[in-house]
């Protein structure tokens, strides 16, 4: 799927209790607090709820990737250096974590990934020769990422351990103590009023418990993606899941929504991930995947989807990111009505391809 525009509206959901006839925020947290009870008979930790934080102020990018389904094109430019729009997709995910009062980010790399760094890596030389030759938008351009990544307080780890993507969460999980964290995927954009981040943050604050980003997806559409289990509708587009379902046929799909690239991780779930970890240490078989470990805290304690608000563009293989490509050059103020004119004239005179001014 390239795209997903949202609008929350009524949703049938096989197996999904009726929305409570509740409404108001204080309704909606007393529904919250009254699903976040542990179940009878399951064993929960006593201590996480109570440490953690009321406020998210750390994250985690996974980009270790060797972006396999864009090759040639990422054989020497990593995946999350291509550009959508006139900034690289990384840099998307970056801005969309400051702009929802995200302070720590760690970025977990490995080789050949250097770039990244010196994207964000400050160049005041560059910045000296630009202001001397009279560019000042490009210098200004250029401190303004080194100024992102400040507040941002980005740090890099190599990636170390078995195949999958919990592998990056639990590597960098050494420096979380007992802090929630969030995890997006580099090569997922989001546009949307209230960032996506900012979205799984209020959800979390909301009930102190791991959250999923979700959207909607044609049951057709359900085998590219993991499926959640929704045990009840809160309203607001917060859900109740107990499990997902990877990839499962239409017939067979739990629900009407797909998680996609975003999660609030609690200690319970590294716990899950760590206990991965070990077994695969003893049997070398499988990978390390953030679902599985989401699976196995849901099986006992309560996991919660938001259904988020906003356009998804995905980057991760050649037809999409072309649409995330053509989709922010269509919103460009100076590329958007070249990009019109040229597809306007496709019918006609394929030889007559408009030209942008040059830029000053």
């Amino acid at each position: 799927m390239a795209q997903v525009d949202v609008t929350l509206r009524p949703t049938s959901m096989r197996g999904t209790r009726p929305v409570n006839p509740t409404t108001g925020s204080a309704g909606r947290r007393a529904l919250v607090a009254s699903s976040c009870a542990v179940p009878p008979g399951a064993v929960c930790r006593p201590t996480e709820r109570d440490l953690m934080s009321p406020t998210i102020r750390r994250a985690v990018i996974p980009a270790a990737g060797l972006g396999s389904r864009l090759l040639p094109l990422t054989k020497a430019t990593p995946k999350e250096m291509l550009p959508v729009g006139d900034k690289p997709v990384i840099e998307h995910t970056v801005r969309e974590l400051v702009d929802s009062g995200i302070t720590d980010i760690t970025i977990v790399v490995s080789g050949g990934k250097s770039l990244i760094q010196e994207h964000f890596r400050p160049n005041p030389a560059l910045v000296e020769q630009l202001r001397a030759d009279g560019k000042t938008a490009y210098a200004d351009a250029v401190e303004e990422v080194a100024e992102l990544a400040r507040k941002g307080h980005i740090t890099y780890l190599d990636q170390h351990g078995p195949y999958g993507n919990g592998t990056p969460v639990l590597n960098a999980a050494r420096s979380f103590g007992d802090e929630p964290v969030l995890v997006l995927w580099p090569d997922d954009v989001f546009v949307a009023e209230v960032p996506r981040a900012q979205q799984l943050i209020r959800t979390y604050e909301q009930t102190g418990c791991p959250v999923l980003a979700l959207l909607p997806v044609d049951p057709t559409d359900s085998q590219r993606y993991g499926v959640p289990i929704v045990k009840e509708d809160l309203g607001e587009g917060t859900l109740r899941i107990t499990g997902l379902v990877e990839k499962p046929k239409p017939a067979d799909a739990p629900s009407s929504f797909a998680a996609i690239g975003g999660y609030v991780v609690t200690p319970g779930i590294i716990d899950e991930l760590r206990e991965q970890t070990r077994r695969w240490y003893e049997h070398k078989t499988g990978e390390i995947y953030l679902t599985d470990a989401i699976n196995a805290y849901a099986a006992t304690r309560a996991v919660y989807g938001q259904v988020i608000q906003g356009r998804w563009y995905d980057t991760g293989n050649p037809a999409d990111y072309l649409v995330a490509q053509m989709a922010f050059a269509l919103s460009h103020p100076e590329y958007g009505p070249v990009l019109r004119s040229l597809v306007a004239g496709l019918d006609g005179d394929h030889t007559a391809v408009p030209q942008a001014e040059p830029s000053t």
